[in-house]
């Protein structure tokens, strides 16, 4: 106890001295953090200059074919131990049958609801398991399976994969559950003035005859006609070998992708596979404005465009210039104008939806009712606009803003099998993207005049507007932009199924 006291007294004393400016307890000091460096005030008033774009090159590709057709397309990218695979199946809705549009996307769906030897719980059970994503899609010329895996799980994963792809069960009371929730989708539909303006714009400008005029969806009546039969037939008719390719992108190599793949795909079974149908869309010889009601709608759903360009088309850079000064980025012309200056949308763009044939351009957004008529007027001042020449500033700045975006397209294994998937699916050299920025600086203000004026014409547009005919027909009929066909919700969906 005396000893504690002592010490005690001690460091009374001590801390006493230390704050009477005497001698200091003896303590280790955190070093001080460096001052920072003073650099030049930045001035905020002025945008940061931009240096070259750099190159892009794609990592390694390398191409091989099984024996039975399969083509397999290996992407290395040793970054990170994961793996992302895609069978791309060259056929999707652009085959359902006249009668039965949807049989493309239900197949697919059904894909992971079970095969002949596992059900739906097994399937997610198992890819929970290993830590993996696998599902299944459709588009207009292809359907998919797709795998996300880490390397470390790559057999079991990719045997997973190949049992979803090759054996599906389509059992009667997974179908029938799935078919409900898509009927279920469908109907919601009715409240969504976008959705309409979608469906409708696709077949104003297509005609119900030619696949891109149908949904991919399919409809209330034709869902609900879909059978197994019709399943398992799409299946056994475009899902073969020679009419298939195997994409993988990751930590992997060549031989052992094709290794895996012979042991998995190696014994399915090649077969006939019908051509892609050819059916050819008649452009529109004059305006047209289809104007469907939706009563009591607060803003309107607008649709305009034409038919635009296949993938495969050689002006595609060109577009891609055009449609970013036009509608495909923020600072764009109708972006700019709608929103910016004149308030009438939270959002005006376009875009080209290029296809195996010529796809649609489309010039889109959701304006509020009481500037219906005054959106229009804006729509047709840009499109109308477009079709001259460019400043030079303007083209600059869009070809970097494409150039620059490049890159992140291209940061992860799945974003570049996206990039790949499009290339395989319309048959364009592997290598595009190694002189996509070479090209996209090559565009010139006459490339961008000469395919505006091809493919932007005010004087022949489809033009869709969903919402509230009382309210905006007045204004728009005041406006004589071509002949003007009323329609309703029942006329673009069909009628509702009886409850």
């Amino acid at each position: 106890m005396r000893a504690a006291s002592r010490i005690l007294t001690a460091l009374t004393a001590s801390a006493s001295l230390a704050a009477c400016g005497g001698a200091p307890l003896t303590t280790t000091a955190a070093p001080l953090p460096p001052r920072p460096v003073v650099s030049a005030p930045i001035d905020l008033t002025k945008p940061p200059t931009l240096t070259a774009p750099p190159a892009l090159r794609v990592p390694p590709i390398t191409t091989r074919q099984l024996a039975n057709g399969l083509r397999i397309v290996v992407v290395e990218q040793h970054e990170l131990p994961l793996a992302d695979v895609i069978l791309e199946v060259r056929n999707g809705g652009e085959a359902d049958p006249a009668n039965r549009a949807g049989t493309a996307a239900l197949t697919s769906a059904m894909l992971s609801e079970g095969t002949t030897t596992r059900s739906a719980l097994q399937i997610a059970d198992q890819a929970a398991f290993l830590g993996v994503r696998v599902g299944a899609n459709s588009g207009w010329e292809q359907s998919t399976v797709s795998l996300h895996t880490p390397t470390a799980q790559i057999d079991s994963a990719l045997a997973l994969f190949a049992d979803v792809a090759l054996h599906p069960a389509f059992a009667d009371a997974d179908l029938e559950r799935v078919r409900k929730v898509r009927l279920t989708s469908l109907q919601q539909l009715r409240d969504r003035g976008p959705s309409i303006a979608d469906r409708a714009y696709a077949t104003a400008l297509y005609g119900e005859q030619h696949p891109y005029g149908r949904p991919l969806a399919g409809t209330e009546a034709s869902l609900a006609a879909i059978t197994r039969a019709d399943l398992q037939r799409f299946h056994d008719t475009f899902y073969r070998p020679n009419n298939a390719t195997l994409l993988v992108v990751g930590d992997v190599r060549p031989d052992d992708v094709e290794r895996r793949a012979q042991a998995l795909f190696g014994g399915w079974t090649r077969a006939d596979v019908p051509a892609p149908t050819n059916a050819t869309a008649q452009a529109p010889k004059a305006t047209t404005l289809v104007l469907i009601d939706k009563p009591g709608a607060a803003q309107s759903s607008f649709r305009l465009g034409g038919i635009g360009a296949p993938r495969s088309t050689k002006d595609y850079f060109a577009l891609q210039v055009l449609n970013t000064i036009l509608g495909g980025s923020f600072t764009s012309r109708l972006n700019q104008n709608l929103r910016e200056t004149k308030g009438y949308t939270y959002g005006a763009g376009s875009g080209f939806s290029m296809r195996r044939q010529a796809g649609p351009f489309t010039a889109s957004a959701e304006v509020v009712s009481a500037k219906s008529d005054s959106a229009l007027i804006e729509f047709m001042k840009e499109l109308r606009a477009i079709r001259d020449t460019v400043p030079a500033d303007e083209l600059a700045k869009a070809k970097r803003y494409l150039q620059l975006g490049l890159p992140e397209d291209f940061e992860t294994t799945g974003s570049i099998a996206s990039q790949m998937l499009p290339l395989i699916t319309y048959g364009i050299p592997l290598d595009f993207y190694n002189s996509a920025v070479e090209n996209i600086g090559a565009v010139t203000q006459a490339d961008v005049q000469r395919v505006a004026r091809q493919y932007v014409d005010p004087s022949k547009l489809t033009i869709v507007i969903v919402g509230d005919r009382k309210s905006i027909e007045p204004g728009l009929r005041a406006l004589n932009p071509g002949e003007i066909i009323v329609r309703d919700v029942r006329d673009v969906l069909g009628a509702p199924p009886t409850p």
